[in-house]
């Protein structure tokens, strides 16, 4: 167990889940930890630093396999006796779609203007996913077949609806400069479509469980490097599960006492405040063929807008 009675209370806290969702946090391990490193490594590796979260080897390598055989999120690779998992090209681009979300600052100037999508003429039978997609992209659903962003990558949401056969039977718009988009009943229609209080509600709670963590370990005069990889990765994972249920929207459109700025700045603040000896942990426990994994690439230093690399 940790020397940190608030990790403690963390780790606890994910140990006495039912069920312990391990794929999604061996996804966070990977896309936190992995990637910026090569993006491959030993399975053997991961059950050793994943077992203080509580997942043993049997969940570990149940966990790796249906994320490499049922859900496409990883490949395998046999040498001798030890197998080696990286990111499949699916996996990747569900990587960089999800995970820029948490390290690239999305507050951007909003000009009014909004996408909208028709989905009155996609077929029924593929209907619900598409809206599914599109509410992962960040549209609200304004009614029964009409969704609507205040901003988005068009580009990625025509390639998304080019893979799933729905771009020719979907209807998209782009309006132009709003001077009313601050609206009172626009804001409402926002609260409602998005569920911001809900969301709300979960950065409130995260802001309950990190701040402590942080205000402990910041008080540390030397920071053990096994808590600083556990902290580091249930703050990324916890965060992310909020933040991929928050459309980012506008700061005109969000309510006044959101939470969303608050937790971020949290997690950048405790991210760098554990990166350095985390990064110490990571080099010496995880392995790829080769040996250890490679030092991180440049721009992993760059993730919250520049972390301390001393």
């Amino acid at each position: 167990m940790s020397s940190s009675t608030h990790l403690n209370a963390l780790i606890n806290q994910f140990r006495s889940q039912r069920p312990i969702r391990a794929g999604s946090l061996i996804i966070s391990v990977f896309g936190d930890a992995i990637v910026p490193r090569g993006g491959k490594v030993w399975l053997g590796s991961l059950i050793n630093v994943l077992e203080p979260l509580g997942l043993n080897q049997r969940l570990v390598r149940t966990s790796v396999f249906r994320l490499s055989k049922e859900e496409n999120w990883l490949a395998a690779e046999q040498l001798g006796r030890r197998a080696y998992y990286s990111l499949t090209n699916q996996g990747r681009r569900r990587f960089d779609q999800a995970f820029k979300r948490i390290y690239v600052p999305a507050v951007q100037e909003w000009d009014g203007s909004w996408s909208l999508a028709v989905l009155s003429q996609v077929p029924a039978e593929i209907r619900q996913q598409v809206r599914d997609e599109l509410q992962w992209m960040g549209f609200g659903a304004f009614g029964p077949t009409l969704m609507a962003a205040p901003h988005c990558d068009m580009l990625e949401v025509r390639n998304t609806l080019q893979e799933m056969d729905a771009l020719d039977s979907t209807i998209l718009f782009e309006t132009r400069e709003g001077t009313q988009y601050s609206s009172k009943a626009l804001r409402a229609q926002s609260r409602e479509c998005w569920n911001l209080d809900q969301i709300n509600d979960s950065y409130r709670s995260f802001l309950d469980r990190f701040r402590p963590v942080w205000q402990e370990m910041s008080n540390q005069k030397q920071l053990d490097p096994q808590e600083c990889f556990i902290a580091r990765t249930l703050l990324i994972h916890e965060y992310r599960k909020v933040l991929l249920r928050d459309p980012q929207l506008p700061a005109e459109l969000l309510p006044s006492d959101w939470g969303g700025t608050a937790a971020r700045q949290l997690c950048h603040n405790l991210y760098n405040l554990v990166c350095k000896a985390s990064e110490q942990y990571i080099g010496r426990t995880m392995e790829t063929a080769d040996g250890p994994l490679p030092p991180p690439s440049p721009s992993f230093y760059k993730r919250f807008g520049g972390l301390s690399d001393t």
